[in-house]
């Protein structure tokens, strides 16, 4: 199962949205590393394999979830 982040970057009106393969607690432990001081940079791999690098500093907000199909219709 994939997961779904997205990144608010200071100054800046738009959100980066990454879906990456890696678990949940992989996600969490990245994105908590960086905002605590520990490393200087966040670094995801989206599915494709592209690497998107965000300076932690310039980090305004996380959110993770799964990214689960959506049902779209009258079965849904």
């Amino acid at each position: 199962m994939s997961v779904e982040v997205k990144i608010g970057i200071d100054n800046n009106p738009r959100e980066l949205a990454v879906t990456t393969p890696a678990t949940g607690d992989e996600v969490d432990a990245k994105v908590s590393a960086a905002l605590d001081g520990t490393d200087a940079v966040l670094s995801l791999v989206d599915e494709k394999g592209s690497r998107m690098i965000v300076p932690s500093a310039k980090i305004a907000y996380v959110e993770v979830g799964t990214s689960e199909s959506r049902r779209v219709g009258f079965g849904a």
